[in-house]
């Protein structure tokens, strides 16, 4: 089964959950300045940390028979952070190589996504490139990315219609699948202002291989219900394109979280209370965490997600 049909036959995916602020705080790992974490598959302590986490994760998947999805930590990852970085495009090939190897040894039915992020601020929109622009410059990436062999292409946090279309039409060309996800407000636009409905809507009117779904992360549920139930997005176009957030713990904007000097979260029951109260919409099929979260997290959303699909007969 590929990507595609994945999302097609299974009403629950899980992706995974927090891994930099992890390896932060729990493996007192440094960042490189320029890719953070693009770099750490090159050695054995940095590579083993995110092993580590990422199997934790597939535990949760695999005790509830849920397909997982997981993507490299290559958000900063591109042709101008690796020149500054001084390496070259063979730190993508090394990302999915090692998540490759976590995939193959899971047992489970689990993909491999290739992470991309927008060029500027994703929590203003700064620096936010316009839609020729974006593809020129994030054609090298993605060709890189299709070169390297991943499931699929996780482009996240793009903040702006331009640079979202953009990035759509340089992975358009490939036939690769690809889940698009917005930087979004819960007043159910995107940071540059457009509507959710507006943003999908566009995108998928100058692709041909348009995304598999549309959906959101390092974000807080609330905000999510919040953005979804605005009557600009309550139309059969975001219910049936939209389709799967990795949640924030904190009830926190993006501002609030840019400007705070400490990790803030919540427990793992508020949190998967939060995220079930989305189950209401019956469009959201992809659970998974971002900032804030950890295994326990995950496994509380698993939980509560099993036991509603065992309730309401859905086919897991």
């Amino acid at each position: 089964m590929g990507m595609r049909e994945c999302l097609e036959t299974h009403s629950v995916i899980l992706m995974e959950g927090a891994l930099g602020e992890r390896l932060k705080r729990e493996y007192r790992l440094a960042m490189n300045r320029y890719i953070t974490m693009g770099d750490f598959y090159r050695t054995k302590t940095e590579a083993t940390a995110l092993k580590a986490l990422w199997n934790q994760y597939i535990d949760v998947a695999r005790r509830y028979g849920f397909p997982f999805l997981a993507a490299t930590p290559t958000r900063r990852t591109n042709r101008e952070t690796l020149e500054q970085a001084g390496r070259t495009g063979e730190v993508i090939a090394g990302n999915v190589s090692l998540l490759r190897s976590v995939q193959q040894s899971s047992g489970i039915e689990m993909y491999v996504g290739g992470q991309m992020g927008n060029r500027g601020n994703a929590y203003s929109a700064d620096g936010a490139l316009g839609e020729q622009d974006a593809y020129d410059f994030h054609s090298w990436t993605v060709e890189h990315f299709h070169q390297a062999g991943v499931d699929f292409l996780y482009p996240s946090l793009i903040p702006s219609l331009t640079e979202a279309a953009g990035i759509a039409r340089a992975i358009d060309p490939t036939g690769l699948p690809y889940l698009l996800s917005f930087t979004i407000q819960g007043v159910g636009r995107l940071l540059d202002g457009t509507s959710i409905h507006d943003a999908i809507g566009y995108i998928d009117s100058i692709t041909r291989n348009k995304p598999v779904r549309y959906m959101t992360n390092c974000v807080h549920p609330r905000f999510v219900y919040a953005a979804l139930t605005q009557p600009l997005n309550q139309t059969k176009q975001v219910r049936s394109r939209f389709a799967g957030i990795q949640a924030n713990a904190a009830p926190l904007t993006y501002a609030e979280l840019d400007a705070s000097p400490v990790l803030l979260t919540s427990s793992p029951e508020e949190l998967a209370a939060d995220m079930m109260k989305l189950t209401e919409l019956d469009c959201i099929r992809i659970w998974g965490g971002c900032c804030g979260t950890d295994n326990r997290h995950l496994e509380s959303i698993a939980k509560a997600l099993w036991e509603h699909c065992q309730a309401s007969n859905a086919m897991i």
